[in-house]
């Protein structure tokens, strides 16, 4: 045994010296630490040493899941994204799944877990559901299914509230090993590092992932959990670096917050590494100009530098603004009506004249009764009163709503493109700020990817589609081939179809969606679902665009950054290079600047548009003076 640790890598020799004492470990990597890597070593030896022990690894994707289980291929090793694994630890406690859901249902201060058209739910209620409570990719909870988000908050009570289930999990599972850690709900944590407490079996929880890329709003860091004594969670860092040029991980360094300075490994083999076995310097360029248009800059590079933005694979330009590539993904009229409904505006106008004035409305009062009693002076050269002219149809449809239902309704193009999950396969990561309607999209699109792709156990799993026939599956691939070529279909025929056909089950989430916000959803669903579709592909990476989330995890010889807020009051990078403002969205924009930046393999490239002379300097501090462009070239 002492023999084969020796060969490990001194980062999980000492995560086995955690192992050896029955300590809580965490492995903190900057990026392109190998972390993966380090996980694979643990789960090997952890086999090897205890082949009669069971193992527990979670992961984020299925595809993730596919990948380690083909590396490490063990009878003992159970590999599964984590919401799967709570599942498979609950799932056959029916009674208690249905106690909690009644239980949950009915407390006022649980917001995720409700049925509208039960007040008060009866304790028999869930007793006649067909095969008990069931976990789908949707929401029918009359019927007794949950899906991602239910079961994070079922687990969470039902391992707070029963130490036995504690006590089963742990004896099941010796080792439990959690990748990419950051970006995990806090319910999980908390299942794993407070829940389990009150059980006195003795098990390792084992973290992997670095907290600097917690751009998810996930658990972040575990220092409320990390400690010297035995019953914290130690630290563990690791320091190499095996992707990035020196120059980039000098970059990197400055904007690290935690204590980890990364070193350029020297690893054969590594892509940091040239052929001639020497850490490659690569190049990193910070340019700016009074132009906001990019195409010069995309000239500068490929002219100046050899940068071919036409091989997506190689090089990835990386947006924080949608809105700059919405033309180009061809979801204009989308964006539009998340980021610029004049209607809804009004309505703010509305309620803020009479906020202002302390106007009292009639219950019973539609919008245009209250546009009327109101009497709000909207000029015809204003963007809404153009809007409204342009539009008459729409006022006309939403006067007749009623305002206590239509004044709650708000719109934002968070609730469009926010990806901060790389999509709906992600499930243990946070909720996104994709609305129901949105997200329902994405499953549709998801679900017909997957039979594309020919992973027809994980599309039946998310369709609940019937196959018990040669014709069943002919039908499949007609819907499929229609769900795809729309044509001019709308987004409300789209939905109807994959409903029918049993692609995509309407469900609560949409159903609410569609009761609680008419207008918007009469207003989104009238756009051609091919804009969705080309807006899919965009966000999804099947464009030369992407956006800064979306590469998390990924590697490119050439990253292009364009640093730009489009407003969104999430991120400032003005902030960031002068290192002030709100901590919360310095850190944030830190964060996702330091993601970004470590995509490169090679070389690096900022673009910033119009920048202080502030940004300026710390731009040559950080950059190098030589690598400071300000286009056009003089």
């Amino acid at each position: 045994m002492a023999e084969t640790r020796l060969k490990l890598e001194p980062e999980v020799q000492e995560i086995f010296q955690c192992i050896d004492v029955g300590r809580n470990f965490l492995l903190s990597g900057g990026a392109g630490s190998g972390k993966t890597f380090s996980l694979v070593q643990t789960i090997r030896q952890t086999l090897s040493e205890n082949p009669a022990s069971n193992i527990a690894c979670m992961t984020y994707t299925n595809a993730a899941v596919r990948e380690i289980v083909q590396r490490i291929g063990h009878k003992n090793l159970s590999v599964s994204t984590i919401h799967n694994f709570l599942w498979d630890n609950i799932k056959h406690f029916q009674n208690e799944l249905k106690a909690a859901l009644v239980k949950l249902a009915n407390d006022p201060e649980v917001t995720g877990i409700k049925l509208p058209d039960l007040p008060v739910v009866p304790q028999n209620f869930f007793d006649s559901c067909e095969g008990g409570i069931q976990y789908k990719e949707y929401l029918l909870l009359t019927k007794g299914v949950i899906s991602h988000d239910e079961v994070l908050i079922v687990a969470d009570y039902l391992f707070k509230t029963h130490s036995k289930l504690c006590d089963i999990v742990k004896d099941k599972f010796k080792y439990i090993f959690i990748d990419e850690y950051q970006d995990t709900d806090k319910a999980v944590v908390r299942i794993l590092l407070e829940h389990f407490r009150q059980s006195q079996r003795r098990n390792i929880i084992g973290f992997f992932g670095d907290a600097m890329q917690s751009i998810y709003d996930g658990i972040g860091n575990l220092n409320a959990y990390k400690g010297e004594s035995p019953d914290t969670v130690k630290e563990i860092k690791k320091s190499k670096n095996r992707r990035n040029p020196k120059v980039v991980i000098d970059l990197a360094n400055r904007l690290r917050t935690d204590g980890i300075v990364q070193i350029p490994s020297i690893d054969l083999g590594a892509p940091n590494m040239s052929a001639g076995g020497y850490v490659e310097s690569g190049t990193i360029k910070f340019i700016y100009s009074s132009d906001p248009d990019v195409v010069q800059v995309r000239t500068y590079l490929t002219t100046t530098l050899g940068w071919d933005f036409s091989n997506a694979k190689e090089t990835k330009e990386l947006n924080l603004t949608h809105n700059l590539i919405a033309d180009k993904a061809g979801s204009k009229n989308l964006m539009e009506i998340y980021d610029k409904e004049r209607i809804l505006e009004l309505k703010g106008k509305i309620v803020k004249k009479i906020n202002e004035d302390n106007i009292q409305i009639a219950e019973n009062a539609t919008f245009g009764d209250v546009i009327d009693q109101v009497n709000l002076t909207v000029g015809p050269n204003t963007v809404v009163g153009k809007f409204i002219a342009e539009n008459p149809e729409l006022l006309a449809k939403a006067r007749a709503y009623q305002f206590s239902s239509f004044r709650k309704i708000y719109v934002d193009k968070d609730q469009l493109v926010d990806d901060k999950k790389q999509d709906e396969d992600d499930e243990n990561k946070p909720k996104s700020q994709r609305d129901n309607l949105v997200r329902h999209l994405f499953k549709i699109q998801n679900n017909i990817r997957l039979y594309q792709n020919k992973l027809f156990n994980e599309f039946i799993r998310t369709t609940d589609f019937k196959i018990s026939s040669v014709q069943d599956k002919v039908n499949l691939r007609d819907s499929i081939d229609t769900l795809t070529n729309v044509g001019d279909k709308t987004i409300r025929e789209v939905i109807t179809l994959a409903h029918e056909k049993g692609v995509c089950l309407i469900d609560d989430n949409l159903l609410r969606f569609q009761r609680e916000k008419e207008y918007l959803f009469d207003r989104i669903t009238a756009v051609r679902f091919l804009e969705f579709q080309k807006l899919f592909d965009y966000l999804e990476g099947h464009t030369p665009f992407s956006t800064q989330h979306k590469t998390k995890g990924d590697e490119f010889d050439h990253v292009f950054i364009i640093l730009d807020n489009g407003n969104w009051n999430l991120y400032n990078f003005d902030n960031l290079f002068s290192n002030s403002g709100n901590p919360r969205i310095l850190i944030r924009t830190q964060k996702i600047f330091y993601v970004c930046c470590t995509r490169a393999k090679k070389a690096l490239a900022v673009f910033f548009h119009d920048p202080t002379p502030g940004v300026i300097s710390t731009a040559k501090e950080w950059f190098g003076v030589e690598n400071v462009i300000s286009l056009p070239l003089a």
